[in-house]
């Protein structure tokens, strides 16, 4: 019986993934055509066009949407393996690989004892409520990365941090894997040894190798407050009383233009600096590391860092799906309510985009309202994980408050990883700690 029970929790959520990426390809095969934008041009004219650019030896030095770090010419120039595909089925199907491996390393971490399954199934519905999205940019392969990284930080420590490194060049944001490591001991020592050497290598190499690797920096700080982003709300509901700016294709992105802009902007760089400090302070003050901590305040700074952003592109979010994913998986962690939060949003994000793209390009009604409810989950998910990041790693301040609100926390969290699989169809896996599940 037990068996049967172990190939059932890992052919369920296999079947489960090769149905719904099914529809994916399809999607962005055309096979199957969603109402909007057609996602696939980044791949098809941008990425094959930097595809041409990166072959004679040089970084797309003239085009501002450039905007990654040097190691991104890699995921570019993947493709390139596979020729007999052509450029857009090549990179897809990489996508898959991807995306297959990410949810072998979920599901081989959901067979250990202090571990769960939930986060297979956080990364399969996450990417398949993304839509065909998730498939048309490169940001899955991060992930997988990122992914990699936070499950070889156990037991691998160097291996974790050549892996945070080569992230952190694929595309930045993993560096805020560090977030929550260690500061002392041998294992943290090896750790922020490897990050460290690893980033200085291999931007050594790429800068040697071709001009303008670093011209990224540049692009990146140019940008504007993009139609998605938390600040552009006050310009969709501002046009309606009469503000005089426009939407305009700016720097890769559709952002507004014209008064008042550069103002929020600025807020929204304000903002992220405050998490920055929220986030030093925690760390000074911190009282214990478990075993969850490192992967918690991952997902909980990319969270922070996202949300707070100039620019929220729909791909952003599978950054905190895959964190979100580790988080869950990990039976001592606290993060499953903000998880599905941030499931919740992926769901409305694939509505905005491309579903309801046009409506909100326009800052009609309906795409507010979308935005406003995306947006919204981001930010209550921000909030609470923050909280629980707080009080996770504080036993100071959980001595001082009782106990009451902690086992109210682990009945929640309790409750929505058990909601998980129901969601998706799946059995819930029988607890093995010989606790009664909270109702």
């Amino acid at each position: 019986m037990t068996s049967i029970s172990r190939a059932r929790g890992v052919w369920l959520p296999v079947a489960a993934w090769a149905l719904t990426r099914a529809v994916v390809l399809l999607c962005v095969l055309r096979v199957l055509v969603l109402p909007g934008p057609d996602v696939t041009t980044d791949v098809s004219v941008i990425y094959q066009g930097w595809f041409e650019v990166l072959k004679t030896g040089t970084f797309p030095l003239n085009d501002v949407t450039w905007q990654y770090p040097p190691a991104a010419a890699l995921a570019i120039l993947s493709p390139g393996l596979l020729p007999f595909l052509g450029y857009a089925p090549a990179f897809y199907t990489l996508v898959l690989i991807a995306d297959a491996a990410t949810l072998a390393l979920l599901l081989r971490a959901g067979r250990r004892a202090d571990h769960r399954p939930a986060g297979a199934w956080v990364w399969i519905a996450g990417v398949a409520l993304l839509g065909p999205t998730a498939y048309a940019r490169y940001d899955l392969m991060v992930t997988a990365v990122a992914v990699a990284a936070l499950f070889a930080a156990v037991r691998r420590p160097r291996v974790a941090g050549a892996l945070i490194a080569f992230g952190a060049l694929l595309k930045v944001w993993p560096a805020l894997l560090l977030t929550g490591a260690a500061l002392r001991g041998r294992r943290a020592r090896a750790l922020w040894w490897s990050a460290a050497g690893t980033a200085a290598a291999l931007t050594l190499l790429f800068v040697t190798a071709a001009p303008g690797a670093l011209a990224f920096l540049t692009f990146q700080r140019d940008r504007g407050t993009e139609v998605e982003s938390l600040g552009a709300l006050v310009f969709h509901v501002a046009r309606h009383y009469g503000w005089d700016g426009q939407v305009l294709l700016n720097y890769g992105s559709l952002e507004f233009l014209g008064p008042g802009v550069p103002f929020v902007s600025t807020v929204a760089l304000t903002l992220s600096l405050a998490a920055v400090g929220w986030l030093f302070l925690w760390r000074v003050r911190v009282g214990e590391l478990r075993p969850a901590t490192l992967c918690e305040a991952a997902f909980t700074a990319t969270l922070l860092f996202t949300t707070t952003s100039r620019v929220i592109s729909p791909q952003y979010i599978l950054w905190l799906v895959g964190l979100g994913a580790v988080c869950v998986t990990v039976r001592a962690g606290r993060q499953t309510l903000p998880v599905v939060l941030v499931l919740l949003a992926t769901g409305v994000t694939l509505l905005e985009f491309p579903v309801g793209f046009a409506e909100v390009v326009a800052s009609e009604p309906w795409g507010v309202t979308l935005l406003i409810v995306r947006n919204g989950l981001l930010v209550a998910a921000s909030l609470i994980a923050c909280r629980r990041l707080w009080a996770s790693t504080r036993g100071d301040g959980q001595e001082r408050t009782g106990t009451a609100g902690v086992v109210r926390a682990r009945r929640a969290d309790d409750a929505a990883a058990t909601a998980l699989p129901e969601l998706t169809g799946a059995a819930p896996r029988p607890r093995t700690d010989g606790a009664t599940p909270a109702p």
